[in-house]
C-alpha cells in the first residue's frame, strides 16, 4: 500500500491501574499506585502506534489526569486524527493544537503514538526520526521517598551494590524544612562521593524559606535543588538563582517553549527538567532543550513517573541531546510491580538502555494490559454475553 494512501482507522484509549513497590511521597500527595492512559492509533496498513499519558498523583499535581486525557482524546482529538495524514505529524498536531487549548499531556500521548507508527512504517527508531541519537544508554536517578532516613540509606546502598543507580533525589517539600535538611545531610554523609544527592522541594517553600535553606542544602553536599518555590513565582526563582551557588532546576515552571524562554530570559534556573508530557510532546520538548542550550542552561531528563511506553519515548528524545549534563530520572517503570510491555526496558550499570527497534521499539503485552485495564469487568461482561449469543 503506498504511503500516501495510509489513513487512521481507529483510536483507542485505555485506563490502566498499576500497583507500585511502595508509597511515593511528594509535597502535595502520596502516590499509592500509578494510573496510565494508553492510546493506540490503528492505521489502514495494519500498523499500530502506541502512546501514554500519566501524571504524578492525578489532579493533585496539575490540571490534567489520565481520566481527563482519555476524555479529551476520545471527544476532541480523535475526530481530527480520523481526518489526518498519519505521515504528516506536524500538520496533524497543528490541527489538534488549534482545536484544543492546553491538554499538553493528552497531546503528547497522541504525538508519541504518531511517532511510533511512523518509525515502524519506515523501519526507523524514534530517536532517528527525532534527529539521531548521541547516547545508547542514559544515566538514571532514583528517588528516595520513604521519608525514613535509615530506610532511605539502606535503599540507596542496595541500588549502588546492584549498580542500578548512583544518583539519588529526595523529596523534601513536606514537613519541617530543618528536619528535611538534616535527613538529606545524613544520607549524603552515608553515601559520600559514591553518589550524587539532589533535593526536590516540589514548589513547597516560600521564597524566604528557600533563601534560608538553599545554602544549608549546599553545605550538606546537595548538587541540585529542584523547583524550590511555586511554579508561578518565576521572579522569586530568578532571585534565588542569583543569590545561591547550588544549582537550581526548574520543573513545574516549565510547560513548553514559551515558559522556557521566560525562564531563560530571566536567568531563573541553572537546569531545565525536560518532560515530554509537561511540554506538550516530543517536538515541543526538543524546542525547550534548544532554548536551554542557547542560554547555557543544563539539561536533565525528567519524568512524570511514566510506565514503559512514556519512558521509552522520553529515552529516545533524550538520547538525541549531545549534552545531558544532569542525566535523567527515567525510573518510572521500576516503581511499578507489574509490567504491561512484552519485554521490559533494560536497566543496569547505572543507566537505561535506549530501545533499538522501529518506532519506540516496544510492544504491549495484551494479556497484562487486559488484566489491569480499569474497564476489565465491563469488557468481561461483553465477552461473556457475546459467547452466549454466539456473536
Amino acid at each position: 500500500m503506498p504511503i500516501a494512501t495510509t489513513r487512521i482507522e481507529d483510536v483507542e484509549t485505555v485506563i490502566v491501574d498499576l500497583p507500585t513497590i511502595r508509597p511515593h511521597q511528594l509535597s502535595m500527595t502520596t502516590m499509592k499506585g500509578q494510573t496510565l492512559m494508553i492510546v493506540r492509533i490503528r492505521m489502514s496498513d495494519g500498523i499500530v502506534g502506541i502512546g501514554e499519558g500519566t501524571t504524578i498523583g492525578g489532579l493533585a499535581y496539575g490540571p490534567e489526569s489520565p481520566e481527563g486525557m482519555k476524555v479529551a482524546i476520545d471527544t476532541y482529538i480523535t475526530p481530527i486524527l480520523l481526518q489526518s495524514d498519519p505521515n504528516r505529524i506536524g500538520p496533524t498536531m497543528g490541527a489538534i493544537n488549534k482545536a484544543a487549548q492546553g491538554n499538553n499531556f493528552a497531546k503528547c500521548a497522541v504525538e508519541t503514538a504518531l511517532v511510533d507508527a511512523l518509525g515502524k512504517r519506515n523501519r526507523l527508531t524514534a530517536s532517528e526520526l527525532l534527529g539521531g541519537r548521541f547516547h545508547d544508554r542514559l544515566p538514571v536517578a532514583w528517588t528516595l521517598a520513604s521519608g525514613d532516613t535509615g530506610s532511605d540509606i539502606d535503599e540507596a546502598e542496595e541500588m549502588l551494590a546492584k549498580r542500578r543507580h548512583n544518583i539519588f533525589k529526595l523529596k523534601i517539600g513536606r514537613g519541617d524544612p530543618q528536619q528535611n535538611i538534616a535527613h538529606v545531610a545524613a544520607i549524603k554523609r552515608a553515601l559520600g562521593d559514591r553518589a550524587s544527592v539532589r533535593a526536590d522541594v516540589n514548589q513547597a517553600w516560600s521564597e524566604a524559606v528557600a533563601s534560608k535553606c538553599l545554602p544549608l542544602l549546599r553545605d550538606a553536599g546537595v548538587d541540585l535543588v529542584e523547583q524550590p518555590v511555586a511554579l508561578r513565582n518565576i521572579g522569586g526563582l530568578a532571585r534565588l538563582a542569583r543569590e545561591t551557588s547550588v544549582a537550581i532546576m526548574a520543573d513545574e515552571a516549565l510547560s513548553g517553549p514559551e515558559t522556557a524562554f521566560q525562564l531563560a530570559q530571566l536567568a531563573a534556573a541553572d537546569v531545565f527538567a525536560l518532560k515530554i508530557a509537561q511540554s506538550g510532546g516530543l517536538f515541543a520538548t526538543a524546542r525547550v532543550a534548544a532554548i536551554a542550550e542557547a542560554a547555557g542552561i543544563g539539561l536533565y531528563g525528567g519524568t512524570m513517573l511514566e510506565g514503559g511506553v512514556g519512558t521509552a519515548a522520553s529515552a529516545h528524545l533524550f538520547s538525541t541531546f549531545p549534552r545531558l549534563e544532569w542525566g535523567t530520572e527515567l525510573f518510572g517503570p521500576l516503581l511499578l510491580t507489574e509490567e504491561i510491555l512484552e519485554e521490559p526496558l533494560e536497566y543496569g550499570e547505572f543507566g537505561l538502555k535506549v530501545p533499538t527497534g522501529p518506532g519506540l521499539g516496544i510492544s504491549i503485552d495484551e494479556d497484562r494490559l487486559n488484566r489491569f485495564r480499569r474497564d476489565r469487568a465491563e469488557r468481561s461482561f461483553h465477552v461473556l454475553a457475546n459467547r452466549k449469543t454466539g456473536s
